[in-house]
């Protein structure tokens, strides 16, 4: 079912941190961004523009120095279910078992054990994890984890889904398989997913938009537009307007990522 919430606001963002040395980083300025209920936002930049950053604080994990973020309209101060987060490490807790950690959220709303066991088992059920509800993390690969990790996150019927990299360390094979179950996923219910990437062809093959961010301090670089069919399959990618919008996004990457390096020596 398409969810009625979803919309997120962040307003003149700003953060700053100190460093190793104790010296001020700036990560984010003036970061203003709308992402619309339902839609797949993909945040693309250079390594070190503040992408995990700007998550944080949307997931209410971090405070911003100076700046707001909304979920419909109300400011976001700390963690809610209303926002689930999945990571890039995989972030199971690895005495539980698979059922247990799908259904860790529930538990801390006391939910009872009987509906909670339920609703956990639906989840793999659906996922094609239910042959292993009653094993521990170690016996998962790496796929099989992310897909219980987003099976957590699921559990409290966020609004929004906030992911954070959850691919980065996969195999190749493993993250197209993963992308395309996101994109499933994504298709059923129709989450308000923002998405934190360095990878052009996995920000192109699922999202709707993507913001490309500048070189520290993070700042919005461009918004665009990914005007391509769904459903999408892995053959998008030799389509002609798909090439098109790689060239572009590859052009400002490379640009943001001398614009970095120019600055580290300059």
């Amino acid at each position: 079912m398409t969810s009625t919430k979803g919309k997120l606001e962040v307003v003149d963002l700003d953060k700053t941190f100190k460093g190793r040395a104790g010296q001020p980083v700036h990560a984010l300025a003036d970061i203003n961004l709308s992402v619309h209920r339902n839609e797949f936002l993909t945040l693309l930049g250079p390594s070190g523009c503040g992408k995990s950053t700007l998550l944080r604080i949307i997931a209410g994990l971090d405070q911003a120095t100076a700046g707001d973020a909304f979920n419909e309209e109300l400011p976001i101060s700390r963690p809610s279910a209303e926002r689930g987060m999945v990571f890039q490490a995989f972030s199971l807790f690895p005495w539980l078992t698979v059922r247990d950690n799908v259904a860790f959220g529930p538990s801390l709303k006391n939910v009872p054990k009987a509906k909670r066991d339920q609703q956990a088992m639906q989840l793999l059920e659906h996922f094609g994890l239910a042959p292993f509800a009653d094993e521990y993390p170690k016996a998962l690969s790496g796929g099989m984890k992310q897909r219980v990790a987003l099976a957590r996150a699921l559990a409290n019927d966020p609004d929004i889904l906030l992911m954070d990299e959850p691919f980065g360390a996969l195999d190749a094979q493993t993250r197209a398989s993963m992308q395309e179950f996101v994109l499933q996923v994504w298709e059923e219910n129709h989450k308000t997913v923002l998405f934190v990437t360095h990878d052009i062809d996995e920000a192109l093959f699922l999202s709707d938009r993507i913001l490309v961010m500048k070189t520290r301090p993070g700042r919005v670089s461009k918004l665009i537009d990914v005007n391509l069919p769904r459903p999408r399959h892995a053959d998008i990618q030799f389509e002609p307007e798909y090439l098109d919008l790689k060239r572009e996004l590859t052009d400002l990457i490379r640009l943001e990522t001398q614009a970095g390096m120019a600055s580290a020596t300059g």
